[in-house]
């Protein structure tokens, strides 16, 4: 679990196959094999970690489903590592589990982004939305597409403020809402 409050800008350093290696300071204080850090959104679990560098192995399903692969050597990436359960939660409820690959249609500060049809169903109006891992209230929910108003400190340590039109991002929408969908499904008769 993630609260999507960006802890660290990091770098893609390179992949060995579906080894992935990030440089990383912060994020890897305190940091043991098999903790998880949230890279743009997508959970990732430490298989190695030195000084100023970690390792992840990344599967197919989660290149398939993220924007993880088409990193490049030197890219920037947003990294959180997991809450634990005595700090604050001062974002949202982030799974670290992306749910579709977003274009930015206009960039920061006044983002927009087009999202697959699949997910426009998920978006509500002034409700949590995660782009690339930070936690964002959205507006503007219409057209398979979505607003978001980044305030200038977002802009300088994420990722966010380099953003330009056609980029990809990843996307999670508010697990709440999938949740309230599942359980309501077998009293709409409507298949999700």
């Amino acid at each position: 679990m993630f609260t999507g409050l960006i802890e660290e800008l990091g770098s893609f350093v390179s992949n060995d196959g579906d080894r992935y290696r990030f440089e990383a300071e912060t994020v890897i204080q305190e940091t043991e094999i098999d903790d998880s850090i949230a890279v743009n959104g997508c959970c990732l679990t430490v298989v190695a970690l030195g000084e100023g560098w970690w390792e992840a192995d990344v599967v197919s399903e989660t290149l398939n489903r993220t924007s993880l692969g088409l990193l490049q050597p030197g890219d920037r990436v947003n990294l959180e590592r997991a809450v634990r359960y005595s700090d604050r939660l001062g974002g949202h409820m982030v799974q670290g589990h992306v749910d579709g690959i977003g274009t930015v249609l206009e960039p920061g500060p006044d983002l927009r982004i087009q999202i697959p049809e699949n997910l426009q169903r998920y978006l509500v109006e002034k409700g949590s939305i995660t782009v690339d891992g930070v936690s964002l209230t959205c507006f503007d929910t219409k057209d398979q597409a979505f607003s978001v108003a980044l305030i200038p400190h977002t802009l300088e340590v994420t990722t966010l403020g380099s953003y330009v039109k056609g980029d990809s991002v990843n996307i999670e929408v508010d697990v709440v809402a999938k949740y309230v969908e599942r359980l309501l499904t077998p009293h709409t008769g409507k298949d999700s």
